[in-house]
């Protein structure tokens, strides 16, 4: 089964527009949270920001989806360790892609 890529684009605090892969959502305690990893640009290759990019789903006024980063270094902590025990548990990293693929439908 081939996997659709879910790239999102958010504004950086340059304001200057940055592409991510979806990774997958995860929810955990009572809050959800986007899992991404940062696409490289053509003009920035290795760049040192390697690794995955956490955000927490909040909703603003209008009841619309807001991706805030986390502060709090332990609630990160503990949503990273949820989501190594996720991809631990259904094999979402492939050596054969280049990269994270989510596979969550199939334990839903």
């Amino acid at each position: 089964m081939e996997m659709e890529s879910n790239v999102i684009e958010l504004i950086d605090e340059n304001n200057e527009v940055v592409q991510f892969e979806h990774l997958l959502t995860l929810d955990f305690g009572d809050r959800e949270y986007m899992v991404l990893l940062p696409m490289e640009e053509e003009d920035k290759p290795d760049s040192d920001e390697d690794g995955v990019v956490i955000l927490r789903v909040e909703q603003d006024d209008d009841g619309n989806d807001v991706y805030v980063s986390i502060e709090d270094e332990e609630e990160l902590e503990e949503v990273f360790q949820a989501f190594l025990e996720v991809i631990g548990q259904e094999g979402v990293f492939d050596d054969d892609e280049e990269g994270f693929l989510e596979d969550k439908e199939e334990e839903e």
